[in-house]
């Protein structure tokens, strides 16, 4: 039975795809941002105060008291850049448009799922040789349609292997270059390939503890695995990042206002994934809309035709409501740090599950004031390097990790070489 990728969190690299968009970057403004960035960075360097989180920054969770002492930099205020926060839309497609893209060369393994079907996995090229096998490993998971090839993918995996961290990108089926071999892509509801890559991973480093970290719609599939597998869960910790949590109230948001241009922009993506894979559903047969799906002027569109029927739903809104995340948090039981902006566009704060996780002695949750989506444009790399959550995501990892990982004995040389470029 055919299964269609879908969801609307995407990793807005599909935007770039329309043209004559409404924003430009002038090499005047790119002087400014120096003189901006030099502000915006002696701000983020003023001395610390307390070791509570600042007021500017909203925190909750069962393990919010656990986890806190861990996180280095959440006592300063969370400083939105200039000019480019001050509106959700612009700090989104500024971040999707013009965060820089580190140089990583990797290696790829084409992995078969039980079901026929293929996923890519993209190591670091050289880790082989230069890590030990107990390394952690961290696993991150892109947004819909995205993968190895996204500027805040490769910021945060340059990050964690800087500190000796073994990281892969979990390449989704036909997204970032992966191949399709069969009638079944992906979906918010469709853990098959999350299990598999994890169970894959944890064979061929046996002696690593496994994390994982996912965005938008990668975070939702983590989350969700995460609850399914519960005390069983492989995983020794997890992060969500911008997920949209309630699929529901995320497409209610998703069709109104300027999300419709993030709606157009992802239902071109989906559409010219599927057309590349149309004889793969050629005479498919069923309730299934072809037409309508390889058409679609909207992920909802595309969804009805398409996924909700791949996976036996009787509408797009039982498939939305039976496929979110936010109903996983009480079932998760090992450590999750979950970090929101509270305007994002695309994963409304609305739809956060609070209640469950203040009650869930596991889950921590960061809100920030701004940060659209996948954005984050604030602290000491702004504009144009990593998003603000890197460092607290990398302290969360260390933290869980340091008192059994032997990669502290490694030379810290890696450090000095910077975060901006990596080739082995």
């Amino acid at each position: 039975m055919a299964k269609a990728p879908s969801g609307f969190a995407a990793p807005f690299s599909s935007i770039r795809h329309l043209t004559n968009f409404p924003f430009s970057l002038t090499s005047s403004q790119t002087t400014h941002f120096s003189t901006l960035r030099s502000t915006a960075a002696a701000a983020s360097l003023l001395p610390e105060s307390s070791t509570n989180p600042h007021p500017s920054l909203e925190l909750t969770g069962g393990a919010a008291e656990t986890f806190l002492p861990a996180l280095h930099t959440i006592h300063l205020p969370y400083l939105p850049y200039p000019l480019i926060a001050w509106n959700r839309h612009v700090e989104t497609i500024f971040a999707s448009f013009f965060r820089s893209l580190p140089v990583v060369r990797f290696r790829r393994e084409c992995l078969r799922t039980s079901d026929g079907g293929s996923v890519a996995l993209d190591w670091v090229s050289g880790d082989d040789r230069h890590l030990p096998s107990d390394s952690p490993v961290l696993i991150l998971l892109p947004g819909l349609t995205g993968g190895s090839g996204d500027t805040y993918v490769r910021h945060m995996l340059l990050r964690a292997r800087s500190k000796q961290w073994r990281v892969v990108v979990f390449n989704s089926r036909g997204c970032g270059g992966s191949p399709v071999t069969t009638a079944q892509f992906y979906s918010a509801s469709f853990l098959g390939d999350i299990s598999e890559v994890v169970e894959h991973v944890g064979k061929r480093y046996p002696r690593a503890n496994l994390y994982a970290a996912g965005w938008s719609l990668g975070a939702n599939i983590l989350v969700r695995y995460v609850g399914q597998e519960s005390f069983s869960c492989p995983l020794a910790g997890a992060i969500s990042l911008c997920n949209p949590f309630n699929l529901v109230i995320a497409d209610e948001d998703f069709r109104k206002g300027f999300n419709i241009i993030y709606d157009k922009a992802l239902s071109n993506s989906l559409c010219k994934i599927f057309k590349r894979h149309a004889l793969l559903f050629e005479d498919i047969g069923g309730e299934y809309n072809i037409p309508l799906a390889a058409n679609a002027k909207s992920v909802r569109e595309f969804d009805d035709g398409l996924t909700r029927v791949s996976f036996g739903f009787k509408s797009v809104n039982d498939y939305y409501s039976n496929s979110s995340s936010s109903d996983s948090i009480k079932n998760v039981s090992i450590p999750l740090l979950c970090i929101q902006a509270e305007n994002d566009p695309i994963a409304p704060s609305r739809g956060i599950p609070r209640e469950d996780i203040q009650k869930n002695p596991n889950c921590m949750l960061i809100v920030t004031p701004k940060g659209g989506h996948l954005g984050w444009v604030a602290g000491r790399e702004a504009p144009f390097g990593a998003p603000w959550t890197d460092p607290i995501v990398m302290d969360f990892l260390e933290y869980l990790e340091k008192p059994t990982s032997s990669t502290d004995l490694l030379s810290s040389s890696n450090d000095a070489k910077g975060l901006h470029q990596l080739e082995v």
